[in-house]
């Protein structure tokens, strides 16, 4: 602490040492509500009614610039994602995407499931739980990817809310190209 900082008031103290004594103890912390002992797990509650719940599908145009940079960016130096001539040697129409583009395609179609206030997300206390992809039908330059996300499951475990996103996209040839599944876990307060 800074010598002409002045003390915390006790609650704050409370606050950051995690309860509200100061002490290790439970007690009130200064928003008025319990810590729970040490060990204690508190359930979350999650509403469950939009399991199921399919979203408008999102269409992205994959551009063979897009696709370049992003190969640049994480480092991709096959000439099939950057080399026209390379990736139509190979059987393409045109440059091909790493797998992981299979983000920049389907996540604008993920963010309205995770801001719906029917699934009620605590924003605040999310974090990044897993992403898993399945991948069939390659992503080339010229591409037109649909993708539709719904709410796969939606559930309570250890004091933690789990909220599990599917996303399927396809091309324009109706192919499946990526299956991605998205857990987002929101911690208890």
């Amino acid at each position: 602490m800074h010598p002409e900082a002045p003390a915390p008031a006790a609650g704050c103290a409370g606050f950051f040492a995690g309860s509200g004594t100061g002490r290790g103890e439970p007690g009130p912390n200064t928003l008025g509500a319990r810590t729970p002992p040490p060990g204690a797990t508190i359930a979350m509650p999650v509403n469950t009614t939009a399991i199921g719940k399919s979203y408008d599908p999102v269409v992205y145009a994959v551009g063979r610039e897009k696709v370049r940079e992003y190969a640049r960016a994480v480092g991709e130096t096959s000439p099939l994602c950057l080399d026209v001539e390379a990736a139509r040697a190979a059987g393409y129409s045109d440059v091909m995407a790493p797998p992981m583009f299979a983000v920049v395609y389907s996540a604008p179609a993920v963010g309205p499931l995770i801001l719906d206030p029917e699934i009620g997300i605590n924003f605040a206390m999310m974090v990044h739980g897993g992403q898993e992809f399945v991948w069939e039908q390659p992503v080339v330059a010229g591409d037109e990817i649909t993708t539709t996300a719904s709410v796969k499951d939606i559930s309570e475990r250890d004091g933690r809310a789990f909220y599990v996103f599917e996303s399927v996209s396809e091309n324009q040839r109706g192919e499946r190209v990526c299956t991605a599944t998205w857990t987002n876990i929101v911690r208890g307060a």
